[in-house]
């Protein structure tokens, strides 16, 4: 699932603005709620898909952006170097965004491959404010091991900025980490195939690489 599917849950187009979602929510709420419907499970079932929809769609739609510009922020961005967040700091939009600075790759943990947030000054600031957005909801889904949902999230957002090679780390870090899941839970099959797939979505990602080879190691030896 992507965005344009919980978009279509709730009867509207992608990228339509979070005013939107929530004005669709309620009146598709007030349609299908369980109180209006005891006795009706398609409504029932309706109502759970339009709440799930409107709880992901309220961390990445967009909302009214002003068009005031942001301060640019200059920041290598070199794709073969993980980085870490440093404390928020204020644009000209009073919209918060994390700096980041160059760290030493550490790959005997998790850490070495969690998604980092690069500030990138050739975004709109809608494009910024979407970026952020999923951001923070991303870490959540991770931390909270809900895979499928994180992978949902970003391959949306690779649909909205394909040219952004962060992004496509978010991806293939979101690969990895389900795949690490699977193998934990015995479904080694589909493990190496989300393992594979994660290197072939950012193959110059250095410390991605020695995770997932340490990941198939153990698939390895289970065989």
């Amino acid at each position: 699932m992507n965005i344009a599917y919980y978009y279509h849950q709730l009867g509207l187009n992608n990228g339509s603005t979070l005013k939107q979602v929530k004005e669709s929510y309620r009146r598709l709420a007030r349609m299908y709620h369980p109180d209006v419907n005891p006795c009706d499970r398609y409504a029932q079932e309706k109502f759970i898909a339009i709440t799930d929809a409107y709880k992901f769609l309220l961390t990445v739609a967009p909302s009214e952006v002003s068009s005031e510009v942001r301060s640019p922020v200059t920041i290598n961005t070199s794709v073969t170097n993980r980085t870490t967040t440093q404390p928020v700091t204020k644009t000209a939009n009073n919209y918060q965004s994390p700096q980041s600075s160059q760290s030493s790759v550490q790959t005997t943990s998790d850490e070495s491959t969690s998604p980092s947030f690069i500030d990138h000054p050739h975004l709109s600031d809608y494009e910024q404010k979407l970026k952020h957005d999923c951001y923070l909801h991303l870490q959540q889904l991770i931390k909270y091991q809900r895979f499928p949902r994180a992978i949902a999230l970003v391959e949306g957002l690779v649909q909205r900025l394909p040219q952004d090679r962060e992004v496509k780390q978010w991806q293939a870090i979101a690969y990895q980490r389900w795949g690490r899941h699977l193998l934990d839970d015995g479904k080694f099959d589909k493990a190496r195939s989300y393992l594979k797939k994660a290197v072939k979505t950012d193959p110059h990602n250095r410390a991605l690489w020695e995770e997932v080879e340490r990941d198939l190691q153990r698939l390895e030896q289970i065989f």
